[in-house]
């Protein structure tokens, strides 16, 4: 009885064993040809499910992020015949280590019939694979995304992780747009962005490291009374093709969105703004320079300890630049107006722009609020010891250049599906953060800084340009070193915007460390370069003949 059921169990164990042996033999030679082919086509076929992206375009129709399909070469382990020399030889066509090729031809199983070895290969690597005929390694296609302007816009556009994730600037913020969830295909992204401006806005970026030797830059043009932002420029940047080459992961953060800075005397104007608007002070009043003043027992000087004598109207405050007279300005509107005046202008929450960006917490200042302590607010007014980020201070200025009318700045002008085209256009402010009155006295004041003071390399014949210049010291903190106070290293700044009665366009130059003294030899130069660039472009008429 239990012979007769042993004779039963191993008989079963046999015909199983000669059905597997029976499919190996069926799998592996019969067949062989139907699975070589389904590993050569493996990539089609999963190109013929994978979810098309949507693309993103410069408003004239440019490519800043597109798919297409690029080359590969794998490996068929099991047809690989002489593992050794063929991993050698393809070490020398791919610029590969032979003992990482050899280790995946050695990946010989059943199911493993397709291996990667390299995508996005060159011309002459193709040529070269084809002309060898190696049994076992094969050329493909997969799709993929790609940016052909390469390193230019990388931190506004960001890039693809290896899960086609979308990782920084655009492709983050339109991440389900772009993908396009529920839906056979993503949307692309039109840009307000002009292709020209922000290759002329890098390429001074560029010369700024050769002529200033800048440890980095930044560079805004926005259009002040819709928001579009037309260039947004940083330096250094990346190129998002090959970004996990990149490092130091700092880089892809966007400077103008991200990184917080003290902005120094280009905040003066926002200061007498609100002091003008409040009826505080007027363009004309005056006051005497005391040199230096002392609050709370700590010194405030003016720029190299400078003493201006006689009385000093709020126009030259601003066209010389002057410390004591933006604390002047400052005191005669009042501590709690102009707290209430820098939160209006936008310097404590986002801008509402469509990127990621960082709040600054200016904890400092607003402890120095609540406690009254008088030395946070004069330093304030001539813009220490209070951060923003430089898309915050464009938008405050956006108020002055606008008639008051404060504006979002935004990048994504229409949104395209298969069967629409959504317009995007961010909600306005209906009421003015500054009256027009106030705004327009303001402009007259940039308009002298520019002709009058220390922004007279902005000048374009021809067109009334007006502007602010800023420089300001970088604090042991910003430099992550433990220490208090205040490092020799500056961040040097111009904002301006022409014509100056009916801007066409506002610029933020930002420059971080340049070998110069003052923003006077480094941003201004930059802005009129590009400022005179914009003007022949558009063709703006000028607004007198010289």
């Amino acid at each position: 009885m239990i012979n007769w059921r042993a004779n039963i169990v191993f008989t079963l164990i046999f015909f199983f064993g000669l059905g597997i042996v029976t499919r190996l033999f069926f799998i592996q030679v019969q067949q062989a040809d139907f699975f070589k082919a389904l590993a050569q086509g493996l990539y089609s076929l999963e190109g013929s499910v994978w979810q098309e992206r949507g693309e993103i375009f410069f408003q004239g129709g440019e490519p800043l992020a597109i798919n297409m399909e690029r080359p590969l070469v794998f490996a068929s382990p099991q047809e690989v015949e002489d593992k050794e020399e063929t991993a050698e030889v393809l070490a020398s066509i791919l610029s590969l280590d032979k003992d990482f090729l050899l280790a995946k031809l050695q990946k010989e199983n059943l199911y493993n019939l397709y291996e990667p070895l390299k995508k996005k290969l060159t011309e002459e690597e193709i040529e070269k694979i084809n002309n060898l005929k190696i049994k076992g390694i094969y050329l493909g296609k997969e799709k993929g995304r790609y940016y052909p302007q390469e390193t230019m816009a990388s931190q506004l556009v960001g890039f693809l992780d290896a899960e086609q994730k979308g990782q920084y600037g655009l492709e983050y913020e339109y991440d389900d747009v772009l993908q396009g969830r529920g839906q056979d295909s993503g949307d692309d992204l039109i840009l307000t962005l002009d292709y020209s401006i922000q290759f002329k806005a890098e390429e001074l970026l560029e010369e700024a490291k050769e002529s200033l030797d800048i440890e980095g830059g930044s560079i805004i043009v926005l259009e002040p009374d819709s928001g579009k932002i037309l260039a947004l420029a940083n330096f250094p940047n990346f190129n998002p093709n090959s970004y996990s080459k990149i490092e130091d992961f700092d880089i892809f953060q966007n400077s103008l969105t991200q990184k917080i800075f003290e902005p120094g005397s280009v905040f003066k104007p926002i200061t007498m703004a609100a002091a003008i608007n409040e009826e505080a002070v007027t363009p004309q009043t005056t006051y005497q320079d005391p040199g230096k003043l002392v609050i709370g027992g700590w010194p405030i000087y003016n720029y190299e300890q400078r003493v201006y004598p006689g009385d000093i109207t709020m126009t030259e405050v601003l066209e010389k630049s002057i410390n004591t007279g933006a604390v002047f300005a400052e005191r005669q509107l009042g501590n709690n107006l102009f707290y209430s005046y820098i939160e209006k202008f936008g310097i404590f929450e986002s801008t509402g722009i469509d990127l990621q960006e960082t709040i600054p917490v200016n904890k400092e200042f607003h402890e120095g609020w609540e406690q009254g302590r008088e030395i946070n607010f004069a330093t304030a007014a001539y813009g220490q010891g209070i951060e923003m980020t430089p898309i915050q201070l464009i938008k405050a200025y956006s108020a002055i250049a606008n008639g008051g009318k404060i504006t979002t700045p935004y990048l994504v002008e229409k949104i395209v599906s298969a069967d629409e085209v959504k317009e995007i256009k961010p909600e306005s402010y209906s009421n003015p953060l500054i009256s027009s009155k106030t705004a327009s006295q303001l402009t007259a004041m940039l308009i002298s800084v520019v002709e009058n003071g220390f922004a007279k390399s902005a000048q374009i014949p021809g067109y009334y340009v007006a502007g602010k210049t800023g420089t300001a010291q970088i604090a042991f903190s910003a430099l992550d070193i433990p220490k208090e106070g205040y490092s020799d290293q500056t961040w040097q700044t111009f904002v301006g915007f022409a014509p100056a009665f009916n801007p066409k366009f506002l610029i933020l130059v930002k420059l971080d460390n340049p070998e110069t003294k003052t923003a006077e030899y480094s941003a201004v130069p930059l802005f009129h370069d590009l400022a005179k660039y914009i003007i022949d472009y558009y063709q703006i008429a000028p607004d007198f003949n010289e």
